[in-house]
């Protein structure tokens, strides 16, 4: 008999895009799965929540001796469908964004491409301080299931960075901290990775509707628009990002060294 085996903690965002990295987790006796907005993840990582967590890829750079688990994440190479600008006057005369600041990666996403392809640094303020804002950065299924009406003009980042950089984007990625020993986690999230895209259509039969996601919506944002494995591709592309946002003054500079498990 097996005695004292450990259970790991693992955060997690709620959102529809995250169904498939935590498919069948919830049912491990050795995993619990906790679920928090992406902005409060990296607070639980650093109170010592969690083992391993989804965190937006800007908050690497936010807390000290991360490393990423490359077993999955969240990114796109083209078009998100969910990371939006909505816009009543065109992109390039925007001066103030509302933010919608869930999560920290794509208001720094935002940034970058407002000031790389549209030379405009906006002030960006909290969406519900600016409730009737001309222009709105928002995230998640509340792109879906609460589309603004009356933005003419519209920008999705994934799609602009795509442009930008020829590369793909990714949002979050399982990330633990760098000194840990992780045990089988990481092929525990793998597997967790590969049985969700095996399931979508049980995915989409379990969580779209709650979601307020048509479920012919649902299946093409899970299998078209996003990608959840990360390769060398998608790191790169995450130490582009970083470089950027350095730049813009959004993160230290020079940045951190990604560290990625088994490297």
């Amino acid at each position: 008999m097996v005695m004292n085996e450990r259970t790991y903690r693992i955060g997690s965002v709620s959102y529809l895009n995250a169904k498939p990295l935590i498919y069948g987790l919830e049912t491990q006796k050795r995993v619990s799965v906790h679920l928090r907005i992406p902005s409060r993840l990296l607070d639980g990582m650093r109170a010592g929540e969690f083992d391993v967590a989804l965190l937006p890829v800007i908050d690497y750079q936010r807390m000290e001796g991360l490393k990423v688990i490359a077993a999955g994440g969240i990114g796109s190479d083209g078009p998100t469908l969910t990371v939006r600008i909505f816009s009543r006057r065109p992109i390039e005369t925007i001066e103030v964004l509302a933010c919608d600041a869930d999560s920290h990666t794509s208001v720094a996403l935002a940034r970058v491409v407002l000031g790389d392809l549209y030379g405009v640094r906006p002030e960006f303020v909290p969406l519900e301080q600016a409730p009737d804002a001309q222009a709105r950065l928002l995230i998640g299924d509340k792109v879906i299931a609460d589309r603004p009406v009356g933005f003419d003009h519209q920008l999705d980042l994934g799609e602009a960075w795509k442009r930008m950089t020829g590369l793909p984007f990714v949002f979050a990625v399982w990330m633990g901290r760098r000194d840990a020993e992780l045990g089988e986690l990481s092929a525990i999230l793998r597997h967790a990775r590969e049985q969700g895209m095996l399931n979508v259509d049980r995915i989409i039969e379990a969580h779209a509707g709650p979601h307020r996601w048509p479920a012919d919506v649902a299946r093409k944002y899970l299998t078209e628009h996003l990608q959840f494995a990360i390769g060398p591709r998608e790191l790169e592309a995450i130490r582009r990002f970083h470089a950027r946002a350095a730049e813009y003054g959004l993160i230290d500079s020079p940045p951190k060294a990604l560290w990625v498990d088994g490297d």
